[in-house]
């Protein structure tokens, strides 16, 4: 048994949602249809039955009410001709005080509530009560409610039943297929530009129509097309990006090295110091894709100690004024107070060194960065000022996005690799820190993250 139910589930869950639809739909038709057999056709005697046995109890309590009094005989009339309930009153010597005196009508149904007389042999319901009044007198009261025969009700609402069964199948039949259709065709259309959107095919629209579920879905999938379309432009600018930083200083390398091999008066040290540099660019450049990929995969760990953070910053600052000075450039470091803090040191000076190189590298013709160090309420914030050209209020909440780039125009920066906002993001966030941007266009732009103490 557990096999063939598991069998049955297995199938059920391997059809379409249409067919899905349309069984939940004949199932309903079908549970209501045995519902309406069973309590109108099998059980129809037992609830008329019920019925009129209520109805008696109610026909005892009224004329209990009104016994002996001149309302007495009104009840009792009303419930003979609009209920078929008849009451006989006989006294303790069985002599009938009231059920002779009706009408010739129904005189004969009075008789059958006589206890000695009872040839009648229609299915009734009887009840009798005994009733003594005050002065002692007793009274027996007989209720006697005819039952009518209900086979052929029973018959008649079969065959009515049997015609509204039919057309009950065949209405739901269309109606479970056009609904099923109406529900699973927009689904299936949406499942199937799915399908070309995970193959990296970004054209086909989502247009999602019927039902509002539907129609947020293919506008959610629209958005993750437009996207994806974007991370894939994106993502191949930043190849063709860092492929152009990495061959630049491996032909530089290459052609140095051949001339120094070809020309002995080459061979000197100021184009070997060029052979260092370039080697040491490109290792920087290989290191910071290593880290970027760790930390968003979030294999890199923090190491946390103490440190002066004002005295790293001065580090960082005097370690790119050497690699700038030469090109004109100046940076201000303004702070009221050395501060001391608990993070990575290594990561934090690897924030502030991307941050500091970014603003260099589109700091304008003024060649001037200011960096401000604040402190409040337990946290440290810093603060890369450029005096460029500015970013669009437009392009700001992209920034940090991965392989997102504001210049489009690939050029090679004075120092760095041109991912640094993606790496200053995720060791920001590791150090449960906050990082923004304030900019304006043709004023520049202040870049800034901060960190807590402890």
């Amino acid at each position: 048994m557990k096999k063939i139910k598991i069998k049955c589930k297995n199938k059920l869950k391997s059809l379409k949602l249409k067919w899905k639809v349309f069984a939940y739909l004949l199932g309903f038709c079908g549970i209501f249809i045995t519902i309406l057999w069973t309590f109108q056709v099998l059980f129809l005697e037992e609830f008329y039955i019920q019925v009129r046995k209520v109805e008696v109890n109610k026909a005892i309590d009224a004329v209990n009410e009104t016994f002996m009094t001149d309302e007495m005989f009104t009840v009792i009339n009303d419930l003979a001709q609009n209920q078929e309930i008849f009451v006989t009153i006989l006294d303790s010597y069985n002599n009938v005080l009231y059920g002779e005196a009706m009408s010739s009508r129904f005189e004969h149904l009075y008789q059958i509530n006589l206890p000695q007389n009872n040839k009648n042999k229609q299915q009734t319901i009887r009840f009798n009560q005994t009733l003594i009044t005050e002065d002692g007198v007793q009274y027996e009261l007989y209720f006697n409610a005819l039952l009518s025969p209900v086979a052929a009700t029973v018959s008649t609402l079969g065959v009515q039943l049997l015609y509204i069964t039919v057309i009950m199948i065949i209405f739901s039949i269309i109606l479970a297929l056009f609904i099923a259709k109406r529900i699973s065709s927009p689904i299936e259309q949406l499942n199937e530009r799915a399908k070309a959107l995970a193959k990296g095919n970004y054209e086909p629209t989502f247009n999602g129509m019927g039902f509002k579920e539907i129609s947020e879905l293919s506008d959610t999938l629209n958005y993750t097309t437009a996207e994806l379309s974007k991370v894939e432009n994106l993502r191949k600018e930043l190849i063709a990006n860092i492929s152009h930083d990495l061959r630049t200083p491996l032909t530089l390398i290459t052609g140095y090295a051949e001339m120094m091999r070809d020309l002995p008066d080459e061979n000197n040290v100021e184009n070997a110091q060029i052979i260092i540099d370039e080697t040491t660019r490109l290792t920087t450049l290989v290191n910071d894709l290593l880290d970027l990929s760790k930390l968003q995969s979030g294999a890199l760990q923090l190491s946390l100690s103490t440190f002066n953070f004002t005295a790293s910053i001065k580090s960082v600052i005097k370690r790119v004024n050497e690699l700038v000075k030469k090109e004109g450039y100046h940076i201000e470091f303004q702070y009221e107070e050395e501060l001391t803090i608990l993070a990575d040191e290594v990561k934090l000076s690897q924030v502030f060194y991307n941050l500091l190189i970014n603003a260099i590298h589109y700091t304008g013709p003024e060649k001037k960065v200011v960096v401000v160090q604040t402190q409040h309420d337990q946290q440290v914030k810093i603060q890369v000022i450029d005096f460029g050209e500015g970013i669009e209020e437009s392009q700001l909440p992209y920034i940090w996005q991965r392989y997102y780039k504001i210049d489009k125009t690939h050029k090679r920066a004075i120092a760095g690799t041109g991912i640094g906002l993606s790496i200053v993001k995720q060791i920001v966030e590791l150090h449960s820190g906050q990082y923004g941007v304030n900019s304006k266009v043709g004023e520049g732009s202040t870049f800034w993250f901060s960190v807590p103490q402890q």
